[in-house]
């Protein structure tokens, strides 16, 4: 093994980003706002590779339910640390539906006083969990299938299928990933109804949250199978003897966990200063560019799966983050609001939010209807991606006064949900055959994990 490529190397290479925010904040030195924005964020980086790395060498010693628990919580971690954060705030300086209906949209955005702020911090909360969950998709969906083409030229990894004509290569799912994208259609389908009840509340969490305990309590009674075998770093501490082993991840765990606590309140504020400076909203700095930092370290473990020929763990890994995203993340911000507000309370969002919602559960329900058979192919990637960009680029334009169209900003995320609802609908009635398999596997799993027999025996391989 190159020394380079040695696991503890690349662990104290990831540690070494966290290096300049512990300086920083040992010493209370005072950076810039770009200067504490990039020290913070490298901070961020590190440590949710040290927490995954953490989770996966756990389950050596824990109980596999509680491993796949805690790598479920671990893998919102970052995007939760950043939802929970402005959750907070909004809950704290009292946010509510009726105290910011007496602001307009400009002094909720300028924060003119502490509850225009508060409410203000509400709405970055949505920004922040829509734009994590679209960049999952637009960009992790999209690039890593074609990443994983590409790669199969040298690879040959066996779940690439080449065919005939233009760009027509796909990469093959796992049937057993049906649970999970039948779970994720039920959230996404949820999520529609989420803005007509004036903010996220009990129902949206008693849900969401409840979705995913189920999940979790389906793939814990149907997994009988042995555990993925890991790779790299987590497979290096795995091999090390007790009580080493569980030093190591107490100490992952609890660094990680300091770096992300401490780092992530300077990161959000410092790019929502660097937005206001360029001209840009704040929101469209947190929902945009803080979720790159938090999404990248599992789009570079996913793409370091794919460079071992791995795909179907990549991709299986990269399906369960959005069914984790888009409940744990949803379902969750609303109690820490409620904490922070000293009561129970509905989480609120003005309208242009609300149809951040929309566009993001019609994103999901689109890149749905592309997995239905189990295949995405690089056509269907490029579209995936295409229409996220375009609609971030377009979308900045308008805001920056660079483009004029005869339509709002509110407008056009309205019918980008429309043109994702109307392709969506379309793929799903063209695949129904598809559909019907794909329930029918979702149905067997869940007979098979309450003891009993599947209806449809002939879907398992």
């Amino acid at each position: 093994m190159s020394s380079l490529r040695h696991p503890l190397v690349q662990v104290a290479v990831t540690v070494a980003l966290t290096a300049g925010w512990v300086a920083v904040f040992l010493t209370g030195t005072s950076l810039g706002t770009t200067a504490t924005v990039a020290v913070s964020g490298l901070a961020v980086l590190g440590a949710s590779f040290l927490l995954a790395w953490g989770a996966e060498t756990a389950e050596k010693d824990v109980p596999r339910a509680f491993a796949i628990a805690v790598l479920a919580v671990l893998a919102v971690a970052p995007e939760y640390a950043v939802d929970a954060l402005f959750a907070w705030n909004a809950g704290a300086g009292g946010a509510t539906a009726e105290a910011c209906a007496q602001f307009t949209a400009a002094e909720i955005e300028t924060g003119v006083t502490s509850l225009a702020a508060a409410c203000h911090d509400a709405n970055l909360a949505i920004a922040n969990m829509t734009g994590a969950n679209r960049i999952l998709i637009g960009i992790g969906w999209a690039g890593i299938a074609v990443f994983t083409v590409w790669r199969a030229t040298k690879t040959k990894d066996p779940a690439v299928i080449s065919r005939e004509g233009m760009l027509s290569d796909a990469v093959q799912l796992d049937r057993d990933i049906a649970t999970e994208i039948t779970f994720l259609f039920l959230a996404t389908m949820w999520a529609f109804l989420v803005p007509l009840g004036g903010g996220i509340g009990i129902f949206d969490t008693l849900f969401l949250v409840g979705l995913y305990v189920a999940y979790i309590g389906l793939v814990l009674k149907s997994d009988t199978e042995h555990g993925e075998e890991h790779v790299g770093v987590p497979k290096y501490f795995q091999n090390w003897s007790l009580p080493w082993r569980p030093i190591v991840v107490l100490l992952l765990f609890g660094y990680s966990g300091a770096m992300i606590f401490t780092a992530v309140e300077p990161f959000a504020h410092g790019l929502e200063d660097i937005g206001l400076e360029l001209g840009i909203p704040g929101f469209f700095m947190i929902q945009w560019i803080a979720p790159l930092a938090s999404e990248s370290p599992e789009l570079i473990v996913v793409a370091v799966l794919v460079n071992k020929a791995r795909s179907t763990a990549g991709f299986n890994a990269l399906i369960s983050s959005k069914l984790n995203q888009w409940t744990l993340l949803i379902g969750t911000i609303a109690v820490v609001y409620s904490l922070a507000l000293g009561r129970y309370g509905v989480l609120p969002f003005d309208s242009r939010q609300a149809a951040e919602i929309w566009i993001t559960a019609g994103q999901s329900f689109f890149a749905l209807s592309i997995l239905v058979n189990f295949e995405i192919s690089v056509r269907e990637s490029i579209l995936l991606f295409v229409l996220f960009i375009s609609q971030v680029l377009v979308e900045f334009a308008l805001i920056q006064d660079l483009l004029v169209l005869p339509i709002t900003s509110h407008e056009l995320l309205l019918g980008y949900t429309a043109l994702y609802m109307l392709a969506g609908t379309a793929l799903f009635v063209s695949r129904r055959a598809s559909l019907v398999l794909l329930l029918g596997l979702a149905g067997d799993a869940v007979r098979t994990a309450l003891g009993r027999d599947p209806v449809h025996p002939e879907y398992i391989d």
